[in-house]
């Protein structure tokens, strides 16, 4: 049917009245797209200026009053709808000079009066708090910029006072109308620590949100300096240069979005990228500088989700900047020339590495890009001295930590396997840590590489027998684990003699507790455990070692941040928390008759052991070292790293008993993060587990203040269909939970849109699905918006409630008469609809009353009670049947005061409608 312009108004003016203005702006939206004549146009535009101000888009609002207001000056609502909108942009002047338009088109109006006067008093405020603000900025800029000024507390003090006044937007604004960024462009350029720290920070502020700023910032102070500055030695320098360039890029990134400037903003956003690209290669700039401008490229590169389309930043920064990154990748720390890097610098790269790879959309794409890596291979390896083939190899550990699919294929090129092998044999110490960690690297990545697989036990038993170096055999040993445990769980599947594995994890436990090693040869000592743990023996004896735990926990705590993944690949194989599912017998039977190989548990890998091994875990602190990986803001807490903790929290929260501990060490305050950022798996296992603790304990403790809100959105997904029953049944009990608090959590439920879902459930075949999508039903019935849904025309939510109220399942019954107690005393007119959606519904209430059953009694009864109290007509149904009989019997039970109570309440009702002959045993 055609939709008249005059009718999408009509509808859009309808869900302005009732409050939904998104409704009514896109029924505006499309009656413009209809509408040519143009006094009905400006029509539209002053009407949808209303909903832009509803919705605080207050430069739409102000955009659409303007075009009112071209159409017919005289326009005193799209007048003062600008004025508001002006007022809330900041911009007093002109919202005063429409506000006085408006007056003096009609003089009387209070509304215009009171408007005018209180912005007047705004605007006395601001300029009082301008010109307090005026004095201030200036004196600060000149006892931080004052040579002769020996006082450092008075110094710190203004420098801390100019960063308080940035953050906030009109601080933010006088600073930087009084010459501010010239000004910090000097403190800059003084080179002094204190003073650079108050200039980057109080550029933050000036950045913050504000692109235009952001864009003259920019302008001002130029790419290279930043870039320069991001590489200074000093570390907190550094890391604040870090953070003003990622505020930078959030600001630019959100002009693109909502297309501002555009192109302009492209071109800002790739200067940048070019000079932290150049950075990289940079031999002046300091290793944490470098570090830095890798973690800002992982942030700011790669698509947020691959829903976003364009992927063109990544594609020219491979472009332009893959051999740069490969550089760092590529680094042999203490050769000649090297750049300056950090333990975490070689990770950081691989995962960057990592995420451009698969922000590739298509094999052309992936094909260019291994073609890149191949030739800066290459580089390096063809006709070079032993320096150019030990980066070539660095490079080929690199790929294989982050793309392996790239790393595999610079491994098959020619020449590159013979030269580790024969390098692992070097007796200089620093090629042979190349040579053997790239030959661990491959072990379990090079599926084409058979030479490993078939050769490379003996090859590193050799060099753990008769190297002398600890260094070397830590990184041999490690190579033995991965080769040692191809068969992951399986326990029939053995690669190494009986004892074996349990030697070298005996080994492991050593060199990680020998505090004398430096971290980052310890480290190997937990990527060894990370595969021998697959040994259910081995995590018996690992779990048992307390200092073998406690050294563990204090590595995922040190600066040394790409242990991360080792420690939470062990912590998953000691809590059986990986995915197994139990094979069908049926499927056995026809492998052992087909002699196909089959899988065996360990048997200390039934569940009475995993449970003991979870309680020792948690004795030894296991949640504070969680929550502290959860915290790091290092690339090495990769999607993976954290789909894994996740895992570990679900088995911690397995046992009802265990979740107090869980919380009160910040287990769940870490769940929060996990379940909104990551791999799909990783948030829905952090999800289940907040919901488990949700459960069985008091959300408002376990989740203090605003954290409980932040909740709700993780176990909203728990109901989505591609979940599992068991996540489908504790998210409906976690939210169930919520819902009874108060209102506003009610609000949040319903805004995540969880309500057409917990209905869904209501229909579950399974019982315990359904009833606890009823009860959860029961506690949102308490918010006005669910009351209104059981009126909706064409909806049966009702007659299911009413029909519930009569099924077998005694739980069911109760859940479902709770919900309808509560409706009908909530909300009146759900009384009078209730014989309308089902003819049953008086012998559904007579059962209830006769329910043996106190609790179903009582239910029934207020029903009952709160239907007569909602008019006369119900009431006669109710006092013409049997009802009437059933309530005179209750009346009279003194054994259950609530439900005489409310029998009484009925009976007193219906006399006073004249219904019925008072009878004075009911008094």
């Amino acid at each position: 049917m055609t939709v008249t312009v005059a009718q999408l108004r009509e509808r859009g003016n309808a869900h302005f009245q009732a409050g939904d203005h998104a409704a009514a702006l896109a029924a505006y939206t499309e009656a413009l797209s209809l509408c040519d004549a143009g006094p009905e146009r400006a029509v539209l535009h002053r009407n949808r200026a209303a909903c832009y101000l509803k919705l605080e888009d207050y430069t739409k609002a102000e955009a659409d009053a303007s075009k009112a207001i071209e159409a017919d000056g005289r326009d005193v609502k799209a007048l003062f709808r600008r004025s508001q909108a002006l007022q809330r942009l900041g911009r007093l002047d002109q919202a005063v000079t429409d506000l006085q338009r408006c007056l003096s088109l009609e003089p009387k109006n209070k509304a215009f009066q009171e408007a005018l006067r209180a912005l007047g008093s705004s605007m006395h405020e601001k300029m009082k708090t301008m010109s307090c603000t005026d004095s201030k900025v200036e004196q600060m800029f000149q006892i931080l910029l004052d040579l002769k000024e020996n006082d450092v507390d008075k110094k710190q003090k203004a420098a801390q006072n100019l960063i308080v006044l940035a953050r906030e937007e009109a601080g933010a604004e006088k600073i930087f109308q009084s010459d501010g960024v010239r000004l910090l462009t000097q403190l800059l350029d003084t080179a002094k620590a204190d003073l650079m720290l108050a200039a980057l920070r109080t550029l933050v502020g000036l950045c913050s949100g504000h692109r235009s700023r952001t864009t003259a910032i920019l302008a001002e102070l130029g790419a290279p300096r930043l870039s320069a500055v991001l590489g200074v030695e000093h570390e907190q320098v550094s890391l604040a240069a870090c953070n003003l360039l990622h505020v930078m890029f959030d600001s630019l990134k959100e002009g693109l979005q909502k297309d501002f400037r555009g192109k302009e903003d492209a071109v800002d956003l790739k200067l940048l990228i070019k000079h932290l690209l150049e950075l990289l290669a940079l031999e002046g700039a300091s290793a944490h500088g470098r570090d830095n401008a890798l973690n800002l490229l992982i942030k700011v590169v790669p698509r947020k989700s691959p829903k976003e389309t364009n992927n063109s930043l990544s594609l020219w920064v491979i472009d332009q900047g893959l051999k740069k990154i490969l550089e760092v990748g590529s680094t042999v720390s203490g050769s000649p020339g090297s750049l300056p890097v950090t333990e975490n610098s070689r990770m950081s790269a691989s995962v960057l590495l990592s995420k451009l790879y698969d922000d590739l959309k298509c094999d052309a794409e992936r094909e260019n890009f291994h073609q890149l890596c191949k030739d800066y291979v290459r580089s390096w390896f063809e006709g070079q001295d032993l320096a150019g083939k030990l980066r070539a190899i660095q490079t080929v550990s690199c790929l294989l930590q982050g793309p392996s699919d790239a790393g595999n294929r610079v491994l098959e090129l020619e020449g590159i396997m013979d030269s580790v092998l024969s390098l692992c044999a070097s007796v200089r110490e620093a090629h042979q840590l190349v040579a053997v960690e790239a030959l661990i690297h491959a072990a379990d990545k090079a599926k084409r590489a058979s030479f490993i697989t078939a050769n490379g036990v003996s090859l590193l038993k050799e060099i753990y027998k008769h190297s002398e170096r600890d260094s070397i055999r830590i990184r041999a040993l490690v190579g033995l684990c991965k080769l040692g445990s191809a068969g992951g769980t399986d326990f029939s599947m053995k690669q190494f003699a009986e004892g074996s594995t349990l030697k070298l994890a005996k080994q492991c436990r050593k060199w990680l507790c020998n505090e004398a090693m430096d971290v980052g040869t310890r480290r190997w000592a937990v990527e060894g455990l990370a595969y021998l743990t697959f040994d259910a023996d081995v995590k018996e004896e690992f779990v048992e070692d307390k200092a073998a735990l406690q050294a563990m926990f204090q590595l995922a705590r040190s600066e040394d941040r790409s242990v991360l993944y080792a420690v939470a690949s062990t912590l998953v194989n000691c809590t059986n928390s990986y995915d197994h599912e139990e094979p069908d017998p049926q499927m056995l039977e026809l492998a052992k008759y087909a002699k196909q190989h089959i899988p065996e548990q360990h048997p200390k890998d039934k569940p009475d052991f995993v449970k003991r091994r979870v309680r020792k875990l948690l004795t030894a602190g296991v949640v504070s070292a969680l929550a502290c990986m959860v915290k790091s803001e290092n690339p090495a807490l990769t999607n993976s790293c954290r789909e894994l903790i996740s895992r570990v929290f679900l088995a911690l929260v397995e046992e009802a008993e265990d979740r107090g501990g869980v919380v009160a060490q910040g287990g769940g305050k870490a769940l929060i993060p996990l379940s909104l950022e990551g791999t799909e798996v990783g948030q829905t296992k952090a999800a289940q587990a907040l919901a488990k603790i949700t459960i069985t304990s008091n959300p408002e403790m376990a989740f203090p203040g605003e954290r409980i809100y932040e909740v709700v959105r993780p176990l909203v997904s728990l109901l989505h269909l591609q979940r599992t029953g068991l996540e489908n049944f504790e998210g409906l009990m976690a939210l169930t939970n919520l819902a009874g608090i108060s209102e506003r959590l009610r609000q949040k439920i319903l805004k995540e849109k969880a309500v057409p879902m917990i209905e869904g459930y209501m229909f579950e075949e399974h019982e315990l699905i359904r009833l606890a999508a009823t009860e959860c039903m029961c506690n949102m019935a308490m918010s006005r918006e669910v009351q209104e849904l059981f009126l909706a025309e064409g909806s049966d939510r009702l007659k299911l409630m009413v029909l519930y109220s009569g099924e077998e399942d005694e739980k069911l019954r109760r859940a479902a008469s709770g919900t309808l107690a509560m409706l009908t005393a909530l909300h009146p007119p759900i009384c009078k609809r209730i014989p309308q959606v089902t003819v049953h519904w008086l012998e559904i209430l007579q059962a209830l009353l006769l329910s043996t059953s106190a609790e179903l009694q009582h239910r029934g009864a207020v029903v009952v009670m709160n239907m007569v109290a909602a008019g006369r007509d119900v009431a006669e149904q109710l006092m013409a049947s049997e009802v009437l009989e059933i309530l005179s019997v209750l009346a009279k039970d003194k054994e259950k005061p609530r439900v005489a109570q409310a029998a009484k309440e009925s009976l007193a009702q219906a006399v006073a409608y004249g219904l019925i002959q008072p009878n004075p045993e009911h008094a």
